[in-house]
């Protein structure tokens, strides 16, 4: 089902998904917004732990939790930071991402306006895949 992206809705939800995130050790609080392949927008914001390697990037929360709800697919991602330029997801969430979509479009935002669109195989040309059992 191919949907029409509107990215107005899809940064809002990324920027107000930033303001519940919980990063006490980092303070870089970030949100982030899938389009699923049903053109349902879920939000996600980073949640960080004591235990630095058990803390969750907004972009896989996001994922996560639209593959909870029932998706099979994305089709956008925005993500939110307050740094210029605006931050670009990391390799394990580009690899999540990869997971779910092809070569989709990520908006990246920050909380002063500026915006940059990307793709998914600018920010990680070759990711790593398995062929699918038959």
């Amino acid at each position: 089902m191919e949907t029409t992206i509107d990215w107005e809705a899809l940064a809002r939800a990324a920027t107000a998904a930033r303001s519940g995130a919980y990063a006490p050790y980092s303070g870089f609080a970030v949100g982030a917004a899938v389009l699923t392949d049903q053109g349902v927008v879920v939000p996600g914001a980073n949640v960080e732990n004591a235990v630095y390697g058990l803390g969750i990037c907004a972009e896989r929360v996001a994922i996560a939790s639209a593959v909870a709800q029932g998706a099979k697919r994305i089709q956008a991602v925005a993500v939110c930071t307050d740094v210029e330029p605006p931050a670009r997801p990391c390799g394990p969430c580009l690899q999540v991402i990869a997971e779910f979509a092809d070569d989709i479009p990520i908006l990246l935002l920050s909380t002063q306006g500026m915006r940059q669109l990307s793709s998914a195989r600018e920010l990680l040309p070759q990711p790593f895949s398995l062929p699918k059992p038959s």
